[in-house]
């Protein structure tokens, strides 16, 4: 057994049902702010450019406003509703990471994004080791596969 199905098996185990409603309220968390940065783009492009330490071509600069607003979008609505919430949550870690060093951190450390940013990294990394759990359609997936 290879160690992603440890880690799996471990953390089907550990899983407290109430990670599950926090689950779902992260998912919520990130599915809006991926809309806020779908309605403003131009202020993440411009967020994104206003960094000293990052240069990108106008290109690149798309492609990871895009990158940002759909893994957030899309993302947050797999975790709230418990489907490939390890992958999704893996896909969220380096924007959330980011968004601690660069935007937040940098800018104006102390402030009340920073917090949520490193809350939101710290339960992504939880959920990216013991996944969905019970309440998740991928639980209610695998137990109609058990009794089918």
């Amino acid at each position: 057994m290879n160690l992603i199905h440890r880690i799996e098996k471990w953390g089907d185990g550990h899983h407290p049902r109430f990670l599950d409603i926090i689950r779902v309220a992260l998912g919520v968390f990130l599915f809006l702010k991926g809309f806020g940065f779908m309605q403003n783009s131009a202020n993440l492009k411009e967020m994104i450019e206003s960094q000293p330490d990052i240069a990108f071509s106008s290109n690149w600069l798309m492609v990871v406003v895009y990158y940002v607003v759909f893994v957030h979008f899309v993302g947050g609505i797999l975790i709230s509703l418990g489907i490939l919430t390890r992958l999704s949550s893996l896909l969220q870690l380096p924007i959330v990471f980011c968004a601690i060093i660069f935007i937040n951190y940098l800018q104006s450390p102390f402030n009340t994004d920073l917090i949520s940013s490193i809350t939101a990294f710290i339960l992504l990394l939880m959920f990216t080791v013991i996944g969905s759990g019970k309440w998740s359609v991928e639980s209610y997936l695998e137990s109609i596969d058990e009794q089918g």
